[in-house]
């Protein structure tokens, strides 16, 4: 199997026998831009914000994987498990879905952006794992040290990093970005009235 980082929390998968499965497309997002259109067999997206579903980035005739359930297209199968994206059981941040993936006797987990440690009964659904990616740029996700305790929650023999501030969010990412936390704030303030 190979795997491509393509900033933020997109990567792609790709199987000996070829299938394509990119996951959380952003096509363009705060300094980093994907190499769009990219063949996919498989589009797998996580939770439905803007910075990791547009689909639109992906070419060819691909599944759409956007649910907790199973999936199986050609050499993968993929599962999905139901968490959320904050420590408030998706109050502030919403849904998230954990994927699992079966590619070439390899399990790997891609978390979305999982913004709590996981109940012994979701260790238990997903199990242990070979690589693990895991966000780690706390604030809207896990922090380094959750995602070191999810790591070895899930027994992981091998955890990648994502969803952390690189030098491709620059100056101007950083002032949108903070745009947009207080825009939430505003929006999360107005629903609680």
């Amino acid at each position: 199997m190979k795997l491509k980082w393509y900033g933020h929390s997109s990567f792609l998968l790709t199987s000996e026998a070829g299938t394509r499965i990119l996951i959380d497309p952003y096509y363009k997002f705060l300094g980093y831009r994907m190499p769009v259109p990219i063949e996919s067999n498989i589009v797998v997206v996580t939770h439905n914000h803007a910075d990791h579903n547009k689909v639109q980035a992906a070419s060819g005739d691909y599944l759409l994987v956007n649910e907790p359930k199973s999936y199986e297209r050609g050499d993968v199968s993929i599962d999905g498990f139901k968490t959320f994206h904050d420590k408030v059981n998706g109050k502030k941040r919403g849904p998230n879905i954990i994927f699992r993936f079966k590619i070439d006797g390899l399990t790997v987990c891609h978390c979305g952006d999982l913004g709590h440690l996981l109940t012994e009964e979701q260790v238990r659904e997903i199990g242990k794992v070979d690589i693990l990616i895991v966000p780690v740029g706390g604030k809207m996700t896990l922090d380094g040290a959750e995602a070191v305790h999810v790591m070895r929650q899930l027994q992981a023999t091998v955890a990648i990093p994502m969803h952390y501030r690189t030098k491709a969010l620059g100056i101007l990412g950083r002032f949108v970005l903070q745009r947009w936390k207080i825009s939430l704030r505003l929006r999360e303030h107005a629903g609680q009235k």
